[in-house]
């Protein structure tokens, strides 16, 4: 079901294809930034081949968000199991924040979401000190139920993982 805000923007969610890794790159421009978007999975500087290897496996599937013709954001959707999706990797362009885009970009993967083997569950994790993202995911009915300490770091610093989910 499309929103009045989606149809506004003319906002989509197209598959995120080989070509489109030169764009990722780009957009990923610090160490940090590259953690905090993809965890311990990828290393600094981001890479076609850690791209390759990551989507060559048949669990994540990675969308681009486009608004009005422009590619503006990044999500992914990870099947856990038959009945939990995760959302992950979540990045919308630093010069498209406070728009509203990210909140857009998570309505379409939560129904893209909600089509997929029929999942109870849709979860996601996200970084405690990243509170625009946490205030966007609570808006949109995702509630967290676990807090994890000591298990990711970046530059010797302990970052606390918020681990959120709703049902579908």
């Amino acid at each position: 079901m499309e929103t009045e805000q989606q149809r506004d923007l003319n906002a989509q969610l197209i598959e995120f294809e080989p070509q489109h890794y030169s764009l990722l790159i780009e957009w990923i421009d610090s160490d940090e930034l590259n953690y905090l978007w993809g965890g311990p999975q990828f290393e600094y500087p981001l890479t076609v081949e850690q791209l390759e290897t990551h989507y060559g496996k048949q669990a994540p599937t990675p969308f681009l968000f486009v608004v009005n013709g422009e590619m503006v954001g990044f999500i992914e959707l990870f099947k856990v199991s038959d009945c939990e999706q995760r959302l992950c990797r979540v990045f919308i362009h630093p010069t498209c924040r406070g728009k509203g885009y990210a909140a857009t970009m998570l309505e379409l993967a939560i129904v893209k979401a909600k089509m997929v083997d029929e999942p109870q569950t849709l979860s996601l994790a996200v970084f405690a000190h990243n509170h625009s993202a946490i205030a966007c995911y609570e808006k949109l009915g995702f509630k967290p139920y676990e807090t994890v300490s000591g298990l990711r770091y970046f530059k010797g610093k302990n970052w606390d993982l918020i681990r959120m989910s709703q049902p579908l």
